[in-house]
């Protein structure tokens, strides 16, 4: 299992919310963990989902797994799709294609409900992180340790790192990723959790019936961040993706 590990978090978080799974995962693995731009220590970097993408990829090694979570299952995506030679392999969690309702697009959040979401994050950001913590615990059999850990773990929406959080959550409300997966011939596992409220199981069903390599594992009991509530079945489902 020589082959480097990268994981990308979610929105709002740092890539500190990866420790409750590094420490249970194998000391052969080379694991990289860069933080989103504008989140933890890493610098803004422009409007667009390519944008971030770019700025990701000179911490991505050649030939990695990417494990991506959330916001970060969608920058995986697009750079599975436009800088394949850094990914050999795509473990997704908590994905969608698509983070908000449309027509024919119903396995999402709806679009009012994002925008708002947006409007008080403008207003008042560290409640509606707050609000967004309790959210992803929601359902999780470990809901307070899953919510003590987010917590923990959150960017401050200081006056330097609100525009950047921003940003995240506009692309989160416009990112449409349906397009681009057939184009994804990476081996990809996708784990969710059953009792995820933020984004559907559905939308993971749709991922691995349209992905061409695509494969789907379920979590029982789990909300949106399996790898905080099941570090270890987590990491044993990676290690194993790793081997195959």
């Amino acid at each position: 299992m020589s082959a480097p590990l990268v994981l990308l978090h979610g929105w709002g978080l740092s890539s500190a919310v990866w420790a409750p799974l590094t420490t249970q995962l194998s000391s052969d693995l080379t694991i990289h963990t860069p933080d989103l731009p504008g989140h933890g220590a890493a610098p803004a970097a422009g409007e667009t989902l390519t944008d971030w993408a770019d700025a990701l990829i000179p911490a991505l090694p050649d030939g990695a797994t990417v494990v991506g979570w959330s916001l970060g299952a969608q920058l995986a995506l697009h750079l599975a799709a436009h800088a394949p030679h850094k990914i050999a392999r795509l473990l997704l969690i908590a994905a969608s294609p698509r983070f908000v309702q449309t027509d024919n697009w119903p396995t999402a959040i709806p679009v009012d409900t994002l925008t708002e979401f947006r409007q008080s994050f403008d207003l008042d950001p560290a409640a509606t992180q707050r609000r967004f913590v309790a959210l992803q615990a929601l359902g999780d059999a470990a809901r307070r340790e899953v919510s003590a850990t987010l917590t923990a773990t959150l960017t401050p929406a200081d006056a330097n790192r609100q525009p950047a959080l921003a940003t995240g959550l506009r692309l989160l409300a416009e990112t449409d990723q349906r397009p681009l997966v057939s184009r994804i011939t990476q081996p990809v596992r996708l784990l969710h959790g059953s009792e995820d409220k933020l984004m559907p199981v559905a939308a993971a069903e749709w991922l691995a019936d349209h992905l061409p390599n695509g494969r789907l594992s379920v979590f029982q009991h789990s909300g949106h961040a399996p790898f905080v509530s099941r570090p270890a079945d987590c990491a044993t489902l990676i290690e194993s993706f790793i081997r195959d």
